[in-house]
Order: C-alpha cells, then sequence, then structure tokens
C-alpha cells in the first residue's frame, strides 16, 4: 500500500533545543510494507515480530528509504487536516513527528486507518507493498505543472497528478469543466482558456487555495451566484472571463474580496455591478468592448492601477435627475434600511427570498444610507485619472471621462450633491 505525498520527517527534540524545522516537505512515497529483518531494522529500533507491517519513506534521493516500526510505537496521530490531505505522524522510537502532506484525503484517510490497525498488532485489510526500491516513474504523479494545448494531448483514460499546482487545459475543445479536476486540492492556477465551456459548475469553488482562473475564449453566458459565494471569496486574486458572452455579473460578484485583476474584455455587459466598490484591492480592470452605457455610483470608491474601458456605448449624461421618491418611506422601506444599516444578517432561510435580492440590490446614497425603493437618480461625468494611475482613452476622439450614476436618499441629498452633477 503506497501513497504519495510531500513529507517532512523531524525531530520532537528541536523545541527543547531551541531549533526549528525548515518547515518544508520534500516529494516522497509513503509505503506500508511488510516488517524486515531484525538486522534491517531502523537504528535505535526495538526487535519486533515478524510478518508486522513498518512504514517506509521512499524520495528521489533515497528510493530504497528510510523503514519505521509501527506496531506499539505510534505516540498519537494528527489528522485534523486530513480533508486538506495533511496529517502527522508522531512515533515512539526514533521521537520523530512524520509530517505528509499534498496526499489525496481520501487515500490518506485510508493509509492512517492501516496504520492504526499496524500499530495494535491487527492484521491490515490492504495488500502491504514489498520492500523493493520506488520507481522513478512513481514519483511523476508529484508533478506540480501540467500544459495541454491540443485536444490529442488531452487525458482521457488516467487521472491527472493529484499533486497538481498549475493546470493549463487550452485549445481542446472542452464543453464543459473536467470534474476530475475538482478533485485537484492543491491547485492555485487554472486555465481553461479557448475552449467551448457554456456553464461553470458551483463545485469550482471547492478548490479552496486557487489563485488564478483564466476563462478567456469559451462561451460563457453567466457566473454563477453559488459560485461567488463559495471559498474563492478568500484565495482568487486573478480572474479572466475575457472573449465570452457574459451580459451581466450578479451584485454576489463583489464578495471576491481578494481580487487584484480582472479581466472583462470582449464580453455583452450592459453595466458592471453596482456594488463593484467592495472589491479593495482591485489593481487591474478591464472592460473594453462591451456594451456598458455608464458605470455604477461605488466604481468611484476603487483604487486602480490600471483601467481600459476602451470601445463601450457610453451615453451622454441625463440632464435631469430620475426621481422616485416615496414620503413618508413604506413600512418595508423603513424596515430593509434598517436591517442594512445595523448590519442585521438575513438569507432566505430567515426571510422570503424577494426580500432578500431587494436587500442585496440596495443602492448607497453619497450620505451613506441606503436607498431601496424611493431615491433620486443622477448621471454625472467622471475622469478615470482620479481613479487609476494607466488608464486607457475610452474612445478614438481621446476621451478620458466617462458617465457615472448617483444615488440619493433624499431631495435634501441631492441638493447638498447639486454642484458635483451640473
Amino acid at each position: 500500500m503506497r501513497l504519495p505525498c510531500e513529507v517532512e520527517v523531524r525531530s520532537c527534540h528541536l523545541p527543547t533545543l531551541g531549533l526549528k524545522s525548515r518547515g518544508k516537505g520534500v516529494r516522497a512515497v509513503v509505503s506500508l510494507c511488510q516488517a524486515p529483518s531484525k538486522n534491517e531494522l531502523q537504528p535505535g529500533a526495538r526487535t519486533e515480530t515478524s510478518g508486522c507491517a513498518c512504514l517506509l519513506v521512499s524520495t528521489m534521493k533515497d528510493r530504497q528509504g528510510t523503514r519505521y516500526r509501527l506496531r506499539e510505537n505510534i505516540e498519537q496521530l494528527f489528522t485534523k487536516f486530513v480533508d486538506e490531505g495533511k496529517a502527522t505522524v508522531r512515533l515512539k522510537e526514533p521521537p520523530v513527528d512524520i509530517c505528509l502532506s499534498k496526499a489525496n484525503p481520501g487515500n490518506l484517510k485510508t493509509f492512517l486507518s492501516a496504520m492504526r490497525l499496524a500499530h495494535r498488532g491487527s492484521d491490515v485489510n490492504t495488500p502491504l507493498s514489498t520492500l523493493k526500491p520506488v520507481k522513478t516513474s512513481e514519483f511523476e504523479k508529484f508533478k506540480t505543472k501540467m500544459i495541454i494545448t491540443s485536444k490529442k494531448d488531452y487525458p482521457l483514460s488516467k487521472n491527472f497528478p493529484y499533486s497538481l499546482e498549475h493546470l493549463q487545459a487550452s485549445h481542446c475543445r472542452l464543453a464543459r469543466v473536467d470534474m476530475r479536476m475538482l478533485c485537484l486540492k492543491s491547485l492555485t492556477k487554472l486555465d481553461l482558456s479557448h475552449n467551448c465551456i457554456k456553464k461553470l459548475p458551483a463545485t469550482i469553488g471547492d478548490l479552496t487555495h486557487l489563485q488564478e482562473l483564466n476563462l478567456s475564449d469559451n462561451q460563457l453566458e453567466s457566473f454563477s451566484v453559488p459560485l461567488c459565494k463559495s471559498t474563492l471569496q478568500k484565495s482568487l486574486q486573478s480572474l479572466d472571463l475575457s472573449k465570452n458572452k457574459i451580459k451581466a455579473l450578479p451584485v454576489q460578484f463583489c464578495q471576491f474580496r481578494e481580487l487584484t485583476n480582472l479581466n472583462l474584455n470582449d464580453n455583452e455587459l450592459i453595466h458592471l455591478p453596482f456594488k463593484i466598490g467592495r472589491l479593495t484591492n482591485l489593481r487591474f480592470l478591464s472592460a473594453a468592448r462591451n456594451k456598458l452605457r455608464n458605470l455604477p455610483c461605488e466604481f468611484k470608491m476603487l483604487s486602480l492601477e490600471y483601467l481600459d474601458l476602451f470601445g463601450n456605448t457610453f451615453e451622454k449624461p441625463e440632464v435631469l435627475p430620475i426621481i422616485n421618491l416615496q414620503v413618508p418611506l413604506t413600512l418595508l422601506e423603513a424596515c430593509e434600511q434598517a436591517v442594512l444599516s445595523y448590519r442585521i444578517p438575513y438569507g432566505p432561510d430567515i426571510i422570503p427570498y424577494h426580500l432578500c435580492q431587494d436587500l442585496d440590490t440596495a443602492k448607497t446614497c453619497v450620505c451613506g444610507r441606503f436607498c431601496l425603493q424611493s431615491f433620486i437618480q443622477g448621471t454625472t461625468t467622471m475622469n478615470l485619472h482620479s481613479l487609476a494611475h494607466t488608464v486607457v482613452l475610452i474612445d478614438t476622439m481621446g476621451r478620458m471621462e466617462a458617465p457615472i450614476i448617483s444615488y440619493f436618499c433624499s431631495l435634501t441629498c441631492f441638493v447638498n450633491s447639486s454642484d458635483m452633477l451640473k
């Protein structure tokens, strides 16, 4: 029984000596093997009964491997992060911690169960490996990068190496995201550009370490809300959705708070998410050659290094504002404003779904209050250099200004901001 993973073996005496381990594992194959004879045991280990299982740790530099006795020799198993492919085996003799990482969680759980049986002296239900040196081909499973640029090179009969951190599968005519990719828990960069993907599965959000996602030149028409609410909120830093058919992005898209690079070029976007100002880490934004008519109010909250809005159909600012005030406020409006102002948690399990949608799409007045059904809408122009260091001209006329929408919760706020809207 063999488990490809990364291994770090460190002495339990290091903390008492005031020393630290280097904290980095090496590629290895960990095996449960039949116990060797007495003269083959790990130096310092006690004699064990023939036929018992032992732990063999093999690396590229030492394919013969180092053996460790298991029977009544495991002091503790640390399995808190086993679902992330991590575990630590603490041995009594020699006193070491064997730290396992980047393992297949399912295989790791099976391996640890077999180790527990070996520790108790029980029969291990899975076949034990031989003590033969590990073949070099076994270490190929530790590939961290795979680039596929044609359909003929795309693997159909075998799985992707579980240790992959960077996977590119471009020009492969993929009609959907391969579910085998979603098992690559160490993936930090996924490039599926130049394919025929029409829909994204929400399970992409299970790739908890994914930092870069390239989906350019596909046939996407939307970006799902469940994906916006996934764990990608905490990890995704770069997203390329250029050359698709996306008409709108959901409000929840602005929950990708770690996003620094966003490419939306060559889509069919009519407007940007109006809460885009919440992308506080965004530094590079491209939304050229879309159908944008104006920019949302919170757009001016961005602080960018690079901005490209060339080739959009920006409209001229409306001379007269749109007035939709309700005085006094309806009870519903007052309650919704209170929920948002006091940051009261809400969800479809607490209130009706349509009310959740109203709260999600609430506008923000220049004074900081929230507007839902009662508001005044005004339009002005904004010099894009006020929020970005490098700006691409928005048209062939060399313009640097674009229309931006502002919302006001009352006539007072509108009058106080009238100079801005002239």
